[in-house]
């Protein structure tokens, strides 16, 4: 069986001619979620790392979909990155529909644990001492 050949236009051509368009409705137009997010376009400032967690993990009745398996998935704390990816959905996304939740209080973000850059010295010797005693 021999691949299909592409055909060439010459620059003088027409190009193909575009299927015809069915009418538009709701779902033939969706607007760009951060264009419904809000008026002024500001975010809250997260992160990948940032962790939320749900008031209560039942959506209330005015919420969108994707709001609800947000409040769902947050009954234990999870980062955006992986909220991001468990709802399939890009992070830009996510952080404009985190940043309405925030604002009806329905999630909490809490910024990650930071570990010290250095450990402690005495803890240090304490499990060096200890090691050499075995």
């Amino acid at each position: 069986m021999t691949p299909p050949q592409r055909q060439r236009r010459t620059p003088g051509e027409d190009p193909p001619p575009r299927p015809a368009e069915g009418p538009k409705g709701p779902k033939g137009n969706p607007e760009r979620f951060y264009v419904v997010a809000g008026p002024d376009g500001e975010r809250a400032d997260l992160d990948l790392v940032t962790l939320i967690v749900a008031q209560s993990p039942d959506p209330p009745n005015s919420a969108t979909p994707e709001q609800a398996a947000l409040l769902r998935l947050c009954s234990a704390p999870l980062s955006v990155a992986e909220l991001s990816a468990y709802l399939n959905l890009p992070f830009s996304a996510v952080t404009a529909l985190l940043t309405e939740m925030l604002a009806a209080e329905l999630v909490r973000a809490r910024a990650p644990i930071v570990r010290q850059a250095l450990p402690d010295r005495s803890l240090l010797e304490a499990v060096m001492h200890g090691l050499q005693r075995l």
